[in-house]
Order: C-alpha cells, then structure tokens, then sequence
C-alpha cells in the first residue's frame, strides 16, 4: 500500500532544482555555471534539513528528459556530478547520510557506475537518506518496477508489491515536493510515491534557494490540513 504518514508529520522532503540556467543567465554567465552554483546550494539544502530532523531527502538532479538539452549543457552537468562522486557525496557518507542514487545507472560510464554503488554500499548503515534522482523519470522508474517483478516470477502486482519494486523501497513517501523556478508541475518526478505529497512552488530559483526559503516550505506544510482521502 502508498505509505501515509501521520497528518503533522514530515519524514521526507524532496526537492525539485530549478531554476540553474536562468540564474545564470540573468548574470551574463553561462547555464554551466549555474548548475555549478546549484551543486552547492543542493549540498547545503539537504544537510540543513537533516539538521532540522527531517530523516529523507529527495534531489531531482537529473532527468531522463535532461538528455535533450545542448550537449554542452548536458557535458558540463555529467562534469559536476562526477566531482560531486569523488567529494562531495563522498564526505556526506561520513556524516551520517545513506546515498541511493534513483534511476538507471546503466548509461553511465563504468567507473560512474562503479563509484555510484561503491558510495551506496559504504552508506549503507548511516542514519539520514539522501536520494539522488540521476537519469530518473516517474514511468520509467514504474516501467523498471513492473519488469523487476516479472522477471522475479510475479504474476499479480498489488499496491504493495510495486511499493517494494520501487527504487524508494523501504522509505517513506515524500511528505512534500518543493519546486523552484516558478514553474507548477512535477515534471515526471516520484509518480507513484507522491500521491499525497503536499505540493510547495515557489519563484525563488534553485541557486538562490536558503535556510529561510526552506523554513517557508516547511512553515507551508504544518499548516496545511493532511486529510489522505478522508474528510
């Protein structure tokens, strides 16, 4: 079944990251160097909310879709994210912070992909989640669900079966989905996981994202009335 956590409480917050290149861009810089900013800013965001308690976070860094962009753009960002592995993720490990990488790892190169597993296996015991969604869409995660169960020879999949199919398997789903950049849409994020997400969009772009702005969403979410279907 979806999971539902109690009305107050908030257990995971994820974050869709928008707002890089147009940051950039209104600076007379390259959208390069906005995800470079952004990379941080990510870092940052999701140490403070572990910092406040919250023990899941969820990053949407990269889409299946992000592949369209210019090769430039797309270049620069596989550049960041792979000194991200060598470093940053790296040093997140020893604070406490379990790393699972969502979405398929398979374009990756192999020393990508090994460090990728290398990083979940050495976190594995660690308190706090982080979720890397890298290469990840909504559908295909539950397309990649639905072949996991077939190939295990599972003939009939309930709720249950796909929440455990699931790269998310075993966590909590999100409690609310923040969105930077002024756009209002999920934009094939945690299809399955955010049925009863409360949903927070700001205009605030992602490298200008603070402490304050997610003391906001946060603010937002305890005073919405979470009533899962019921009245």
């Amino acid at each position: 079944m979806i999971n539902q956590p109690q009305e107050n409480s908030l257990q995971h917050i994820a974050f869709i990251m928008d707002g890089n290149g147009r940051w950039a861009k209104k600076r007379g810089m390259p959208r390069e160097y906005g995800h470079t900013v952004g990379a941080k800013v990510f870092r940052r965001v999701a140490e403070y909310c572990f910092r406040q308690g919250i023990g899941t976070v969820t990053i949407y860094a990269f889409s299946t879709e992000n592949w369209k962009r210019p090769q430039k753009e797309v270049n620069a960002i596989m550049d960041i994210f792979k000194n991200y592995l060598k470093m940053g993720l790296s040093e997140m490990t020893e604070d406490n912070i379990r790393i699972r990488f969502l979405g398929e790892k398979t374009p990756f190169a192999p020393d990508v992909r090994a460090t990728m597993e290398k990083i979940e296996r050495k976190s594995s015991a660690n308190k706090y989640n982080l979720n890397v969604a890298v290469n990840y869409g909504g559908r295909a995660e539950l397309v990649q669900a639905v072949n996991r169960l077939m190939q295990s020879g599972v003939t009939h999949v309930d709720e249950a079966a796909l929440s455990n199919a699931i790269d998310t398997s075993g966590q909590p789903d999100p409690d609310l989905i923040v969105r930077t950049g002024g756009e209002m849409r999920l934009s094939n994020f945690l299809m399955w996981q955010s049925v009863y997400s409360e949903l927070y969009f700001t205009d605030v772009l992602w490298p200008d994202f603070t402490d304050s702005d997610v003391d906001a969403a946060i603010a937002e979410f305890h005073a919405r009335n979470r009533r899962f279907g019921g009245v």
